[in-house]
């Protein structure tokens, strides 16, 4: 008798089992946990965007950097019920169509970030297509809000659209990097694009 193929996502593993034991909804918290590491993203005292929030691993994350004197506004379609502290605010809405205004609270902001991704149709193109268009509405809210010298970091299926989204972001950044965290899944097409120092009005390109 022939079996399903087993959904490789069904399963926990090390890194999701890790992230419920520390109090975390979701494994992708040790995603955020690398790229701050290797870029130094995240500090006490910062204001900080968070686009694609739900479950809430990541802001849950950036609220304790960013500590008691910080600000964390989360965005996401999704409710968020994760408990971040008093220093987050969170606005469920699409970031797709929430005006630059709605997402202004504690603009300019030090840090946004952008996790988010298309429900997959099963359409690969579909999907690449969809997640392009998801990251590059997160650039032009970083372009919109955050401050000189703050830094982004965006999430985007690996597509032939890369490169335009790198470009997009070389525009905004003076530096960018793209990092693949060791706690992304082996069959994952998803990949981080990190700009670092923000480049002042009147300086992209």
């Amino acid at each position: 008798m022939s079996q399903k193929p087993k959904n490789p996502y069904k399963r926990p593993d090390a890194f999701t089992k890790a992230a419920k034991a520390q109090g975390y909804p979701a494994r992708s918290v040790f995603k955020l946990e690398e790229i701050d590491r290797r870029v130094r993203l995240l500090r006490p005292g910062q204001r900080v965007l968070d686009l694609g929030a739900a479950p809430g691993s990541w802001s849950m994350y950036a609220a304790q950097r960013i500590g008691a004197g910080g600000k964390l506004l989360a965005v996401d379609l999704s409710p968020i019920t994760a408990a971040f502290g008093p220093q987050a605010t969170v606005v469920q809405g699409d970031a797709l169509s929430l005006t630059n205004e709605a997402l202004a609270q504690f603009a300019p902001y030090d840090v946004v970030l952008s996790d988010m991704a298309p429900a997959t149709s099963g359409s690969k193109i579909a999907d690449q297509a969809r997640s392009y268009e998801l990251f590059m509405r997160a650039v032009a809210v970083a372009e919109a809000l955050l401050a000189p010298g703050g830094a982004f970091v965006g999430k985007i299926f690996m597509s032939e659209d890369f490169v335009k989204a790198r470009d997009a972001l070389r525009n905004l950044c003076e530096e960018v990097r793209s990092i693949r965290p060791e706690g992304t899944r082996a069959n994952s097409v998803e990949i981080f694009l990190v700009g670092l120092k923000r480049k002042a009005a009147g300086k992209t390109g």
